[in-house]
């Protein structure tokens, strides 16, 4: 009787937790996503006097909606642990950064464990599943600049068309810095058993813990956005691009981000808002690699992009069996650090989204009655 009422106990605890973290966010998002459209409106005029202070004030609330996202889950104990390569020291520089698919948990992992990594945030361009367009934060991603990308055979060809004049009419023109791709195509659930196919088929690598990348937008990136390498790659027509736009190096590195969840669960969007999962660690190791390394040509390119997943499928195995990533070649440990977030710097931004939310809710609501 003791152990029911118990178990009776935590689960009523659970479903508190859960209404009242889902209301909280449900009024979070009502209040942030209005104002910062709104607010955009507002700078119209901003916009075309000064286009490049427009995309400035854009990027600094966009930063501030992610980190609101990125407080929902710290505030449920879910925390980042980074491993590998710091990669604050090139925050500034142009890359291209692939990452492992699992769950829609992944892109609220990398909402927070990029907010101290400089002016990445405001500055990145997301690729992601033309799903997402059709959530809370599609809007907002939509007026970003964000790409969003139909799968499937079907559209393929079209899609490539489309992100390669995407990125010549926005990347530079708004100044982003880092473009961010899951080059799977999709959930590692969904692909595993069709990637073993293809790869048993054609004698590649047998993975369990990633599946095999697909080419076509990691191509497109490179030769839209490298400019001229000294190993003579080409970037497309960048070079003239460049000039005219914001006289860009083009792209400095591609960073290899390998997510791992403990004991290979990932977490959903859904465990985000639920906050029914105990306190959970999740692990990102970086690896960075100069443009130059890169190469464009697409057979090359392939290996090259096969190759990095299955060195994630080696990092993540190890991490699965042992409970950290590998250290790093010539040393004996693996040196890892604990992301934090400002709980303080949380609460301000919001304070100014409800302050906001209240504060545009009195002027619709002054215009209404004005106009009817």
């Amino acid at each position: 009787m003791a152990q029911l009422l118990d178990r009776a106990g935590k689960l009523s605890w659970v479903l508190f937790n859960s209404v009242f973290r889902f209301t909280f966010m449900f009024l979070n998002n009502c209040v942030a996503i209005p104002s910062y459209c709104l607010y955009l409106l507002l700078l119209q005029p901003l916009r075309i006097w000064d286009s490049s202070a427009f995309w400035h004030i854009e990027g600094v609330m966009f930063k501030w909606l992610l980190a609101m996202v990125s407080s929902w889950g710290w505030i449920a104990g879910y925390t980042v642990t980074e491993w590998g390569d710091d990669v604050r020291d090139i925050s500034e520089e142009e890359a291209m950064v692939i990452v492992n698919h699992q769950s829609t948990g992944d892109v609220c992992t990398l909402m927070m464990c990029l907010q101290d990594k400089g002016t990445v945030v405001r500055k990145m361009m997301w690729l992601m599943d033309h799903v997402f367009k059709y959530t809370n934060f599609g809007l907002v991603s939509l007026i970003h600049g964000d790409f969003f990308i139909r799968q499937g055979k079907a559209h393929r060809d079209k899609q490539l068309v489309y992100l390669k004049e995407h990125l010549e009419k926005y990347y530079h023109s708004r100044d982003r810095k880092w473009i961010v791709l899951f080059p799977e195509g999709g959930f590692l659930r969904k692909r595993r058993e069709t990637s073993q196919l293809f790869a048993k088929k054609n004698s590649l690598p047998h993975l369990t813990h990633v599946t095999l990348p697909r080419l076509g937008a990691t191509h497109i990136i490179l030769k839209t956005l490298t400019a001229q390498q000294e190993n003579g790659s080409v970037g497309g027509d960048t070079g003239t691009r460049n000039k005219t736009v914001n006289k860009s190096k083009g792209l400095q590195w591609v960073i290899d981000v390998t997510i791992a969840y403990p004991k290979a669960r990932p977490m959903d969007i859904q465990t985000w808002i639920f906050g029914y999962r105990p306190p959970t660690v999740t692990h990102v190791h970086y690896r960075m690699y100069p443009i130059k390394e890169v190469p464009v040509e697409s057979e090359a390119l392939t290996d090259w992009l096969y190759q990095r997943f299955v060195e994630k499928e080696e990092l993540l195995a190890h991490f699965y069996d042992t409970g950290s990533f590998p250290p790093p070649e010539g040393q004996k440990e693996a040196a890892s650090r604990q992301m934090i977030l400002d709980p303080v710097w949380l609460c301000m931004v919001q304070s100014f989204a409800f302050a906001s939310g209240y504060i545009w809710y009195n002027v619709l609501q002054y215009l209404y009655c004005c106009l009817f």
